[in-house]
């Protein structure tokens, strides 16, 4: 086959396909080259699902005149910084649009102009269709400094990509997301955005620190998401990550809304999907997705932002570093929240309460299943559950000594004073300021399934020895990376070592998982090792079993309690890490405000 040398133009729309994909990439690029040009707002609008007009103004440092056939020439840049030697050093990426390709690949698509002005100087502006360059002519760009680009029939100089886009809502959406992600990663940026001329998203500029942050986030992922969040502020080896993560309780059905940001850069990237997943995987069912963003801060040189031509990816130079970290930052912000629980689910309950009218004959007193505390002592059970509870003075659970004053009132505690027992299910608490129900089996579930931790922890995990050792054929490169990890696995409990260039020989398991499946365990933490850098596959299994022996071994619902031991259960859950949700992420209690009580009643 004769090889042949393609033309220029159509050289420029193959490298404008892999810039440009749909819409939202040409926003993308502009919306990156106005920050690179240090815009402190930026206004986008789309009309058409970004196929009939596409328009970003920012208020950053402008084009002069020189530079304005420079900007759509392909692999003109003003993003990359010479050395002292002249020489460009394509390993230190400080900035976001940096390959040079965005305005002459749109360019060579679409109609696009751009008008600009530098501070002081005159207004000029330049024309692009279909890769045809025109001149240079003066412009009455209205700013004191920016750019204004304006992108019109995009693809039109290509029909068959626009039989490939999807439906003009579907483009807006994609539109909105983008800048969304931006938005995010730039808090002291304002943004606005118009689709199809209605308004649909304002964001003021926020201030530079988490503060900021936080409140940007909020502005785009709900008002609510600020009283759940945790903040993230972890450093590893000159990699700092920072950014804030919902509580367990505070979940989603998907990983919708879950975003990373390089250096400024809004990236996707499985790493983040695989480190949310082993740090919550003590909290959430396996079909729950938490709510995070998180940015990471690292040398240029230490990530590689060139693997994409669309920037939607990079690869790290030490990859098991940034996730260890991710995971290590997000489980100490997690067993920092303690007991705290999603404050969606008070108003999800109240939300289910409808005031009315009390049926004829009606009395709390006449119904069963509800138990005063003070009518508790001498029920049965009382030895037999106790002895699940540390021991610990009785200060602690706010009872006194025999005709001594308490020293302190047990509605103070954070969840408050035990005063009845539900349909001997859930325990009744009063606080200052509300009232905690509290589900006894899950509260209890999560109590010891924390303790079995601890203990595996402590002692490591016990391993049984196999009557004849097994072999497990795998791929060479997936043996390899099995058994490169021999001594973390070892102190799982799995003690396995190379058998020739495509197998592994596997030694003992863990004691927990029984008659296993070797090979079908050994297979799944190749995979995992593959997609995630760790074995998620053997410890999700532990946990599973540690999850299972805690349900068995807990206070079971239909279990009639003490007020002693209600109130050392409330206790306990306040001096447990994760005890505002059970192994699964339901909620383990529920408090209600006064104020929102006196609601229900009309009171205020």
């Amino acid at each position: 086959m004769t090889i042949r040398r393609l033309p220029p133009e159509l050289v420029s729309r193959i490298a404008a396909g892999e810039v440009v994909e749909r819409p939202a990439s040409a926003v993308k690029e502009l919306v990156e080259n106005a920050v690179d040009a240090g815009a402190r707002a930026i206004e986008i609008q789309a009309d058409g699902g970004g196929l009939t007009r596409i328009l970003v103004a920012d208020d950053g440092l402008g084009l002069g005149p020189a530079e304005l056939p420079l900007a759509v020439e392909r692999h003109a840049t003003s993003k990359l910084a010479a050395g002292v030697d002249g020489e460009f050093d394509l390993l230190r990426i400080s900035t976001l649009g940096f390959r040079g390709e965005a305005l002459p690949s749109i360019g060579s698509v679409a109609r696009l102009s751009i008008a600009a002005r530098r501070p002081g100087e005159a207004a000029h502006a330049i024309l692009v269709e279909g890769g045809a360059v025109g001149a240079v002519a003066p412009s009455a760009f209205a700013g004191p400094h920016g750019a204004r680009v304006e992108v019109r029939d995009l693809f039109y100089a290509t029909p068959a990509r626009l039989k490939f886009m999807k439906s003009e809502r579907a483009e807006a959406m994609a539109i909105a997301d983008e800048v969304k992600r931006q938005a995010m990663a730039h808090a002291e940026v304002a943004f606005s955005l118009d689709i199809d001329g209605r308004r649909a998203l304002r964001l003021p500029a926020e201030a530079r620190g988490e503060a900021g942050r936080l409140a940007r986030l909020s502005a785009i992922l709900g008002a609510e998401f600020a009283g759940n969040a945790l903040a993230i502020d972890q450093t590893r080896d000159e990699v700092r990550l920072v950014g804030h993560a919902g509580v367990p309780t505070f979940n989603r059905g998907n990983g919708a809304h879950q975003y990373l940001f390089v250096n400024g850069r809004p990236v996707r990237d499985r790493l983040l999907q695989g480190a949310l997943r082993a740090a919550y995987a003590d909290f959430l069912a396996r079909d729950r997705h938490p709510v995070a963003a998180l940015y990471l801060e690292l040398d240029p040189t230490l990530v590689d932002v060139n693997v994409h031509p669309a920037k939607a990816e990079v690869r790290f130079r030490d990859a098991a570093l940034v996730r260890g970290l991710i995971v290590g930052a997000l489980r100490h912000a997690l067993a920092g929240a303690g007991h705290r629980a999603s404050t969606t689910v008070a108003s999800e309950a109240l939300a289910g309460f409808r005031p009315g009218p009390s049926p004829a004959g009606f009395s709390a007193w006449s119904m069963g299943g509800w138990t005063p505390a003070t009518r508790s002592p001498g029920l049965p059970g009382v030895a037999e559950i106790s002895a699940r509870f540390e021991a610990a003075p009785d200060a602690l659970y706010g009872v006194a000594e025999p005709g001594a004053p308490a020293a302190f009132d047990p509605i103070d505690f954070p969840l408050g004073a035990a005063r009845a027992q539900l349909h001997e299910t859930y325990i009744v608490a009063q606080t200052r300021d509300g009232v905690v129900i509290v589900d006894q089996h899950a509260a209890h579930e999560r109590l010891v399934y924390e303790r079995m931790k601890e203990g595996m922890a402590a002692g490591g995990v016990p391993r049984q020895a196999l009557l004849m050792p097994q072999v497990v054929e795998l791929d060479p490169a997936e043996a390899e990376r099995v058994a490169s990890r021999a001594g973390e696995l070892a102190d799982l409990g799995l003690v396995l070592e190379a058998f020739g260039p495509g197998a592994v020989l596997v030694r003992e398991t863990p004691a927990a998982l029984g008659d296993a499946d070797a090979g079908g365990l050994v297979r799944d933490i190749a995979d995992d090792l593959a997609e995630n850098g760790s074995a998620l596959a053997l410890k999700e299994r532990l946990e599973h079993v540690a999850a299972t022996m805690a349900c068995h071994g807990s206070v079971r619902a239909g279990r009639r309690l003490t007020a002693p031991e209600m109130n050392a259960l409330l206790r306990q859950m306040e001096a447990t890490p994760h005890s505002g949700q059970c192994n699964h992420g339901r909620p383990t209690y529920v408090e209600l405000k006064l104020a929102d009580i006196e609601r229900l009643f009309g009171r205020r």
